[in-house]
């Protein structure tokens, strides 16, 4: 079992995460804690799946060159008439989906019942890749669509390696 630490960021404790350490703006309203998203250009209610999104999202702009303009957060869906929400969607240069990212707070464990979730959303976009993390464990992996198959990756793909 991972220990989880706090960290002390800005007068509020926060999970260190198994990703780098990244600056956010941070702010009490109401009682309630917002982080700066800077892919929706504004403040939203600080939870721990949101914590996991902000620092992962970082860390696909800043370590793997994902281009922000290409990622779309609660990327919404239609499903058998339902509204669904996938927390992230990368796009390559035509405007395509080509990867659903899943979030999870730190305590949730990822199982199969979160890969199912995800599944569900690709039976509409039809992605070729998939992340999902909590925070402290990151499984991404590579989906052959004809035969379902899933190829794990053991790391995290940049940007780049996506298109080839």
């Amino acid at each position: 079992m991972v220990e989880l630490e706090l960290f002390q960021h800005k007068n509020t404790k926060m999970l260190q995460l198994n990703l780098p350490q990244y600056e956010f703006k941070i702010k009490k309203e109401a009682e309630k804690l917002l982080i700066f998203d800077v892919l929706r250009k504004k403040y939203v209610k600080l939870n721990p799946e949101e914590w996991v999104r902000q620092n992962f999202i970082q860390f696909l702009m800043i370590e793997k060159k994902y281009p922000a303009a290409l990622i779309a957060v609660e990327q919404e869906l239609k499903l058998n008439g339902m509204k669904k929400r996938c927390d992230a969607v990368v796009y390559n240069l035509d405007a395509e989906p080509i990867m659903i990212i899943e979030f999870k707070a730190p305590e949730v464990n990822i199982n199969q019942k979160v890969f199912d979730q995800v599944a569900v959303y690709n039976s509409k976009l039809k992605v070729e890749f998939l992340i999902v993390s909590n925070g402290m464990q990151h499984y991404s992996c590579r989906i052959n669509l004809d035969d379902a198959k899933y190829e794990f990756f053991t790391d995290v793909p940049t940007y780049s390696e996506l298109m080839k």
